[in-house]
């Protein structure tokens, strides 16, 4: 075999380990990032899961005592109308 082909082979399989630990590297660099930004987007969820959570309170708080002045309209509705029947009727 002829010793510049030994060479060339031996040099491109040294190529072809460095190309392999290079791309080895740059994945293991992009695994640690994509670490680092699912940390701080499961944070962000976190504050933004909080303040739904938050605001469906206060809908629920705000819908109870809207729900409560109905209530109390429609009483108010039903003595009303009954006193103006009495009075209609009543003579």
């Amino acid at each position: 075999m002829p010793a510049f082909t030994t060479r060339k082979s031996d040099e491109a399989t040294a190529a072809q380990v460095k190309l392999l630990q290079k791309q080895i590297a740059e994945l293991q660099s992009a695994a640690s990032q994509n670490a680092v930004h699912i940390k701080a987007l499961a944070e962000q969820l976190q504050k933004t899961v909080a303040a739904l959570e938050q605001g469906a309170s206060l809908a629920e708080s705000r819908f109870r005592r809207i729900a409560a002045l109905c209530i109390g309209a429609v009483i108010v509705s039903c003595i009303a109308l009954g006193v103006s029947l009495i009075a209609l009727f009543g003579r």
